[in-house]
């Protein structure tokens, strides 16, 4: 909290004074641009594409990786537009780090950078670096909240793949030496004592077709990818996983769960009916914290919170908040990119954005 503070200070009372002396009067998302990317730790990026010599000089990817941050801040729905922007606004230009309209990439360069970053996976380790280091222990304690959003996608879907129909089972008491055909391990049962790469290697991210229960009680589908996210009080984002859109939500709570560990610390775990799964439960608990997730009645009558439980389920209205602000503000509503990688290279600059933005605001 002192390092933030110290952070938005000298940016109230110093660096946006200056900014507005040298390029002009700011606007609200100019500064909120100045915001973001004051808490951005690019040192690790900006060492692995360094130039060796051999060639001609590749622009810088900082500015780059800034001006794809823009996109998601201005809510520019493609490339081409963030370059327009870029040419006929000077002051974003300047934000962004380029000086001349010369100095502006073309729009290949910038599709051959974010193809590097989405390969790479650069978004995903600045958000970390950022969640790690200013929202690490002293802002998490509290509730995680765990909640999916669907993706829609201009991709094709990968056709579901045919299993083969289980061998029929043999009714009643097996013969003497015989031994009846194992069960297949259910996901959550396996995911239980994996690690948390091997649970991510094993989540399927094809685009295929997705179907869910909307607020409202609507059945709706989607054709494209699911994104899981866990956020702590205040609406801050910490963990992000990207599924195909026909993984079930309880699939990916024990993998969030061991990844926001990393990251955070915490005390309750808030979820809906969908991770109602005794699986999920015993891991909240394993990491020593309190699951608190609403009954399903798939299994016959729910059993209702108490009021203490009532009361901090309340607060799981901060995934469906920061679920919103991605679709409305932060350009997760248009995706114009195809393949896993790249969509969760778009998104998570989206996500960068928002992150850095509820820091600064939980301050105020």
């Amino acid at each position: 909290m002192e390092t933030l503070s110290g952070i938005l200070y000298h940016i109230q009372r110093r660096l946006l004074p200056v900014l507005e002396e040298e390029i002009g009067p700011l606007s609200d998302l100019d500064e909120q641009f100045c915001k973001v990317i004051s808490l951005l730790n690019l040192s690790g990026l900006q060492e692995h594409y360094r130039w060796v010599g051999n060639g001609c000089p590749p622009h810088a990817r900082v500015w780059l990786f800034h001006a794809f941050v823009a996109k998601a801040v201005y809510q520019f729905p493609t490339t081409g537009t963030l370059i327009n922007a870029l040419k006929n606004q000077p002051r974003l230009r300047r934000l962004c780090g380029w000086e001349s309209l010369g100095a502006i990439p073309s729009e290949s360069t910038f599709s051959r950078a974010f193809s590097a970053f989405s390969r790479d996976q650069w978004p995903q380790a600045i958000h970390e670096k950022m969640v790690e280091r200013y929202a690490q222990r002293r802002l998490a304690v509290g509730h995680i909240s765990r909640d999916s959003t669907a993706i829609a996608v201009p991709e094709k879907r990968v056709p579901k793949a045919k299993t083969p129909p289980p061998l029929p089972r043999e009714r009643g008491r097996p013969r003497k030496g015989q031994k009846r055909q194992p069960e297949v391990p259910k996901r959550l049962d396996l995911q239980l004592t994996r690690t948390l790469w091997e649970n991510l290697t094993e989540l399927p991210r094809v685009c295929n077709v997705g179907c869910k229960r909307n607020s409202r009680g609507h059945q709706e589908s989607w054709i494209g990818y699911k994104l899981h996210l866990d956020t702590i009080d205040g609406d801050i984002p910490i963990s992000a996983i990207l599924t195909s859109a026909s993984v079930h939500d309880s699939q990916v709570a024990i993998p969030l769960a061991q990844m926001s560990a990393q990251r955070v610390t915490s005390l309750y775990d808030l979820m809906d009916g969908a991770y109602d799964a005794p699986q999920i439960r015993a891991f909240s608990r394993q990491l020593g914290h309190i699951p608190i997730i609403e009954g399903n009645p798939r299994k016959g009558v729910a059993i209702p919170f108490d009021p203490a439980q009532a009361l901090r389920f309340k607060h799981r209205t901060s995934s469906e908040r920061v679920n919103s602000s991605l679709k409305q503000r932060y350009g997760a509503k248009w995706v114009r990119v195809k393949g896993a990688l790249k969509v969760m290279a778009h998104l998570m600059f989206g996500v960068i954005a928002l992150t850095a933005t509820a820091l600064f605001e939980r301050l105020l």
